[in-house]
């Protein structure tokens, strides 16, 4: 068995479904399963059975994968041994990060690490932080970024910024025209398009509760451009993090800030501990860091704190 075949069949573990799984893992469906049933050929077993609602794992699968994992883990740790003596971080880093963060920040990050360690082949996916974490606890992403706080006891967390939440409203909204200052209260009455579980939609819904009304939702979306292009054309409007907000002027929306609303999402990177993370996972966690807290700022009044690894998180 290799290291393909594992991370094929903890990938489908983990994702329930073989499709999602051969896109996470950059396969067509077809070339994963036949790492599936050459997996179950050198172990001489069924590991998963395919059902209507998905990949299911049997009683030998269910044994497996925490063995599975364990091999992985061991296989990154020589690897990264291997690396320190050759003195050339190589191979592919696993990095999980929020949807605006993959969109507007990383962009400006990833291609100047791509240049510098061109043996380094980093893997991105996006997702919602519940499910980053535990795809880092489960080995599935080597690195996360997210909003804190974070749920699981055994990662370790770094800080890297805070940053305010502001209203996203379509070009020209009449909320933009209001001269005194905004608070959630004032605009609990418009019609949203929101992400469910992001901290701004979780304050809409306290909000409108403890106000006795039932917010207005034209969408619910998971995806954070989707939801911007909803709001520039009209459907509604979003509380959005300022990182998302930077840019707005050659966009099709207008920010409109909210007065005293203590609305803001703290972003931080998270992995297993250091002995769990490759050369090159080290290099791109310590890449990221540095190239936080070397920009200027630029998504307002966010306050970032990269310059020291934060505490294991308790």
């Amino acid at each position: 068995m290799n290291r393909d075949q594992l991370q094929a069949f903890l990938r489908v573990a983990q994702e329930g479904r073989l499709s999602p799984a051969a896109k996470g893992l950059g396969l067509s469906q077809s070339g994963l399963s036949r790492q599936l049933q050459a997996l179950e050929a050198e172990l001489g077993t069924r590991l998963l059975v395919r059902t209507p609602a998905g990949a299911v794992l049997t009683d030998a699968g269910e044994r497996f994968l925490p063995h599975a994992r364990r091999a992985l883990d061991a296989l990154a740790a020589g690897t990264s041994e291997l690396e320190r003596l050759s003195g050339t971080p190589r191979g592919p880093v696993s990095l999980g990060t929020l949807h605006t963060v993959g969109a507007y920040l990383l962009p400006d990050i990833i291609p100047t690490f791509a240049r510098r360690f061109p043996e380094v082949r980093p893997r991105l996916s996006e997702g919602m932080s519940t499910a980053l974490e535990d795809n880092v606890v489960r080995g599935v992403l080597d690195l996360a970024i997210v909003s804190l706080p974070v749920r699981h006891t055994d990662l370790v967390a770094q800080k890297l910024w805070e940053e305010v939440l502001v209203l996203a409203v379509p070009r020209g909204h009449r909320l933009t025209k209001v001269t005194r200052p905004l608070a959630l209260a004032d605009v609990v009455e418009e019609t949203w398009v929101v992400i469910p579980s992001m901290s701004g939609t979780r304050a809409l819904e306290a909000e409108c509760e403890a106000r006795g009304v039932t917010p207005k939702l034209a969408l619910e979306t998971d995806n954070a451009e989707a939801m911007r292009r909803m709001v520039e054309r009209g459907l509604g409007v979003a509380l959005i993090p300022e990182l998302m907000a930077r840019d707005h002027q050659s966009r099709g929306f207008d920010v409109v800030p909210l007065a005293k609303s203590g609305l803001k999402r703290q972003v931080a990177l998270v992995h297993r501990g250091e002995g769990y993370l490759t050369a090159a996972a080290r290099e791109l966690k310590s890449f990221i860091v540095e190239s936080v807290r070397a920009m200027p700022e630029p998504w307002g009044g966010g306050k970032r704190t990269g310059a020291a690894p934060g505490p294991r998180v308790r």
